[in-house]
């Protein structure tokens, strides 16, 4: 078959998909009008879905997800959007599910022209993983918060995050190179009033969207800044001690969404709640009931517009 990105395997299966999906022709005949194989045609549909030329949508007449999603838009204000998962699930499934539709919805929101931050994280790298490639001009992603630690510049991590949304949708990346947290405040201070950091704050500051998921330390599948080096024993204990529930970007929270007078955050590269809340559509990513109280944490904060989650964590917040 054709080398994928050719012109005429575009067209191809873009002739294909045509035939199948709106004049349902069968397979058989497909390979009859293009003069080829059936196993060709197969090949080009799925070559359709993977590229984003077929956009496939399920919308179920049952109660279940859409009941979920129902709930959860009352009660919190939010666009919700839940992914059907097995209950006997592991983790790793769970995420992975959800990261596909995750992307499958991200197709649908990126636009032309349009600033995205991206948060990194577990759940993210999962996403970038998932995007469906879709061609938008003048679209930047950028990093949210700093990724380096004692251990590591963190830039490899974050920017193979960046980059994939930057592939998927021939746009641009622009990193964020800073420490995940700052050792003195004042450093913090002192560097955001370098042109080079400002201009990367200037960037967060006109965002149209934002992606990211919650950070939490009993996540079964483990949040990176958690996990990844980023802090000292005393300091999980001091945010343990003010009740901290999560994070989003390395900014930490309680229960009731407060996140002020938690001194971690002064150090914190992430930018803080009242930028967020700024930027016209969030979409907050979870799988996984483990990080319930984070989200929670979340929802309270007013950080979310949009929510992807996997049913049980649904049912949670809606009970």
């Amino acid at each position: 078959m054709d080398e994928l990105n050719e012109p005429r395997t575009v067209q191809r299966a873009l002739t294909a998909a045509h035939l199948y999906y709106v004049q349902d022709r069968t397979m058989e005949a497909i390979a009859r009008e293009l003069g080829t194989s059936r196993s060709t045609v197969s090949r080009l549909l799925a070559h359709a879905r993977a590229t984003g030329i077929v956009d496939i949508r399920i919308r179920s007449p049952f109660e279940g997800p859409q009941r979920s999603e129902e709930l959860l838009a009352t009660r919190f204000g939010i666009a919700a959007h839940v992914v059907p998962v097995p209950d006997d699930a592991t983790e790793v499934e769970r995420l992975e599910r959800v990261a596909v539709a995750s992307a499958h919805l991200l197709s649908e929101v990126v636009q032309a022209d349009m600033t995205v931050g991206v948060a990194w994280g577990s759940t993210t790298a999962a996403v970038s993983r998932r995007l469906v490639p879709k061609t938008v001009h003048g679209t930047t992603f950028v990093q949210l918060n700093g990724s380096g630690n004692t251990h590591t510049t963190g830039l490899l991590y974050a920017s193979e995050i960046l980059s994939r949304f930057a592939t998927a949708y021939g746009g641009s990346a622009q990193q964020f190179p800073v420490p995940a947290f700052f050792d003195d405040p004042r450093t913090k201070h002192a560097m955001w009033r370098e042109r080079s950091t400002r201009r990367i704050l200037a960037m967060q500051g006109a965002m149209d969207l934002v992606v990211f998921s919650t950070g939490s330390a009993g996540s079964q599948v483990p949040s990176h800044v958690y996990s990844g080096g980023y802090l000292e024993a005393q300091e999980l204990a001091a945010l343990d001690a003010e009740g901290v529930v999560g994070d989003v970007a390395t900014v930490f929270f309680r229960a009731d969404g407060t996140s002020d007078g938690i001194p971690l955050n002064e150090r914190a590269t992430g930018p803080q709640f009242d930028v967020l809340r700024r930027v016209p559509r969030r979409l907050c990513i979870v799988s996984g009931v483990s990080k319930l109280d984070s989200l929670r944490g979340a929802l309270a904060a007013g950080l979310v517009t949009d929510l992807v989650v996997d049913e049980a964590v649904a049912r949670a917040l809606a009970g």
